[in-house]
């Protein structure tokens, strides 16, 4: 992972990836991942969304992780919350109302240090990730999350007409990253109205993944 160039992002604040409302494909089909009240979601590479704001209003507790202290930094200021900040291993972690952020790379963050959680919600992480780099991703994070369900998000467009990221993560390599693990259902697709950037016809699409038999207990 490209730690600079994230930093960079932030601190120019060059963040058209950050969305001003809860993302759609959020809140209209997490309730199929059928969670039970205060369940634990983790958020990987969450920036400051706010999706975290739209999962704590519905009673959550969410913990995520991201590289940049400054959009963590926000995301509390945001939130109206004054974390607690602690060190973590090579993590610091800030906490606050049913809310818990790590700050730092993922691949420094252990499944001891994260905690149980019931699911993941990755809408931004699979997809911000060259292939070299998500293929280690995917498999961090079935271990770190003891093969939680997950809701994924993701695009998918000619990756020869734009450079990433976000990059295209298509059907293909999300079963090669997760099917022996996981029983993986699209259940919806939907045009990015004006494609990616204006530059080419784009798709996002929205898979539940669901730990097969025993996967849990493996991970």
């Amino acid at each position: 992972m490209d730690e600079a160039f994230w930093h960079a992002k932030w601190q120019r604040n060059e963040i058209g990836f950050h969305e001003p409302q809860p993302n759609p494909l959020l809140t209209n089909h997490f309730a199929a991942l059928h969670l039970p009240a205060r369940a634990r979601v983790f958020v990987p590479l969450c920036g400051k969304s706010r999706d975290i704001h739209w999962l704590l209003e519905r009673g959550y507790q969410v913990v995520g992780i991201e590289l940049s202290p400054i959009a963590v930094t926000q995301l509390f200021a945001e939130l109206d919350l004054t974390p607690r900040i602690s060190t973590v291993g090579q993590l610091q972690r800030f906490e606050a109302a049913g809310l818990c952020i790590f700050v730092g790379n993922i691949f420094d963050l252990t499944r001891e240090e994260l905690g149980p959680v019931d699911a993941v919600y990755d809408r931004a992480a699979l997809i911000a990730l060259p292939a070299l780099v998500r293929a280690q991703y995917a498999v961090h994070l079935v271990s770190i999350t003891r093969a939680a369900p997950e809701l994924v998000v993701c695009m998918e467009y000619d990756q020869s007409r734009k450079a990433g990221p976000p990059f295209c993560v298509d059907e293909q390599a999300l079963r090669h990253y997760y099917a022996q693990t996981f029983s993986l259902t699209c259940i919806a697709r939907q045009p990015i109205p004006g494609g990616l950037k204006g530059v080419c016809p784009a798709v996002e699409s929205v898979w539940i993944m669901m730990p097969r038999d025993g996967m849990r207990t493996k991970a």
